[in-house]
């Protein structure tokens, strides 16, 4: 069968695949603890993985600056992003319906300053402060793992 050949359903589900990833922004959110630097994490809210806030580029806002409100958002954090990437990772999202997508968020280190109690999201998500050797063997994505591991 050939791909002009597939019925519209199956035609969409493959060209999903095919697509280019879709563009994140993501703060890697890191203070000074007691035992060294640490990363804060969030629960993702569907299958409630450990993950670092990410989310959608934002109308009139660098990728950087999107980072930063998601980090606020999804963790209740404030502090100094950086304007440029260390990195960035892939991952699947599951649509509302049912179909995969695939993501590539932009990741921008966060230096923590100030950490609240009353947020956005602060109903929806936990968040966990840990070293960065704990935060790689936490994540279950492998790249965002790897980058953690290089820092």
């Amino acid at each position: 069968m050939n791909i002009r050949s597939m019925p519209n359903g199956i035609f969409n589900q493959v060209m999903e695949f095919m697509r280019p990833a879709f563009v994140q922004a993501a703060a890697l959110c890191l203070r000074d603890g007691p035992n060294g630097r640490e990363v804060l994490l969030v629960r993702t809210l569907q299958r409630q993985h450990w993950i670092i806030p990410k989310g959608w580029p934002m109308k009139n806002r660098t990728l950087a600056q999107a980072a930063e409100a998601e980090a606020w958002e999804e963790a209740g954090v404030r502090g100094q992003i950086a304007t440029t990437p260390i990195g960035a990772f892939n991952y699947t999202k599951i649509k509302k319906s049912g179909l995969p997508v695939q993501c590539r968020p932009q990741v921008f280190v966060l230096e923590v300053r100030e950490t609240h109690d009353k947020y956005p999201e602060a109903g929806k998500r936990t968040r966990k402060w840990v070293g960065l050797p704990q935060a790689a063997e936490m994540v279950h994505n492998p790249e965002l793992a790897a980058l953690l591991r290089s820092l």
